[in-house]
């Protein structure tokens, strides 16, 4: 791996130096010095260290001034036109910062593809110029194909650079948004498998081991509780209230992320996961349920008030919900008692 060295020996930084003072109007000054660098450059007699500092000044000269376009026309004529030069790979990294800097970023995309695919990486102040890329490709990418394959590159190249936990749970996302469910499944996996899984926080997605822990339950469960229909859900769940049939009740609770909670918290709330018998709530009790689905069911989600499980609460909707999981084509679709909200609705 190329290292950065040191950029100009001391007879030379004192000539830049002279370059910039000679002049007492500073717009001048830095115009000549401009002038004077690209001269310099001609010089055959240059060592690479020597190259490398005059090129990086006039670049970062028009940085400083915002001079975009120009500095993306000298630096992309530069690599043109020195295709041996080893430090290729940092001028592309500054012509993609400026089309960033310019609202480019397609552009910018282009380049910091280029860079991984074409030029071997080099360390730049201490940093790798194929990690740079990639975190910019992460940020400005649209394509979710794109995403995953710079996750995997991160992931395999710069394991000890990033929080693997945190990528091995955004790279399922991108597969999951890809439709690629077996992908996602095994890279899910591998994130709850993480020592600090379940403590981590990650930005934008607070529940994401508790969700992700969810999804592979799901996926490893049989499933036998779902029905094809809402309607055979609704009869069967109502058949076994009418006759007390606790057991029946039982088997049509989800056997996975069974929730019972107030209307006023999260299902996401670790302690609204509940395993319970409907037993202890029927023996003794007289149990009533509406007629018809409450009005605020919706093509996949319904509910269902029924009333006289306990003096306590007397008042529970019964939750059904369409099966969300594409994962499995046989399963997608159907429907599922998912839980209970406790309370009249807020």
């Amino acid at each position: 791996m190329v290292k950065k060295h040191a950029i100009l020996l001391t007879a030379f930084c004192t000539l830049l130096v002279t370059l910039v003072t000679s002049c007492s109007n500073p717009g001048l000054a830095k115009e000549s010095e401009q002038e004077q660098l690209r001269s310099l450059l001609t010089s055959a007699n240059l060592s690479q260290e020597e190259r490398y500092g005059i090129v990086n000044t006039i670049a970062t000269n028009m940085l400083a001034i915002k001079d975009y376009s120009n500095l993306e026309l000298f630096l992309t004529e530069w690599v043109n036109s020195h295709p041996e030069d080893p430090y290729n790979a940092y001028w592309l990294l500054m012509t993609a910062h400026a089309y960033l800097e310019s609202d480019a970023a397609p552009v910018a995309e282009y380049y910091f593809e280029r860079i991984i695919n074409d030029y071997p990486d080099l360390t730049v102040q201490g940093k790798s110029v194929h990690f740079l890329c990639l975190q910019h490709l992460i940020q400005i990418s649209s394509s979710s194909a794109n995403r995953i394959v710079y996750f995997n590159q991160l992931i395999d190249n710069f394991p000890d650079e990033v929080n693997l936990t945190e990528l091995y749970y955004r790279l399922a996302l991108e597969y999951e948004d890809e439709g690629d469910w077996d992908q996602a499944i095994k890279t899910l996996t591998v994130f709850l498998e993480q020592d600090d899984a379940a403590t981590i926080q990650i930005s934008s997605h607070p529940n994401a081991y508790l969700l992700a822990k969810q999804l592979i339950d799901f996926n490893d469960s049989p499933k036998d509780w779902t029905f094809e229909t809402l309607d055979a859900l609704v009869a069967a769940v109502k058949k076994a209230i009418s006759s007390y049939n606790y057991g029946a009740l039982d088997s049509y609770k989800s056997k996975v992320n069974f929730f019972a909670m107030s209307w006023r918290q999260s299902a996401t709330d670790e302690n609204a996961q509940v395993n319970f018998s409907m037993r202890g709530y029927m023996v003794g009790q007289r149990i009533y349920y509406s007629a018809e689905l409450d009005d605020s069911s919706s093509p996949t989600e319904a509910y269902l008030r029924t009333t006289g499980w306990s003096n306590y609460i007397n008042v529970w909707y019964l939750y059904f919900r369409k099966v969300n999981f594409p994962a499995d084509p046989e399963i997608h679709g159907r429907w599922e008692w998912a839980g209970i909200y406790f309370g009249e609705k807020l």
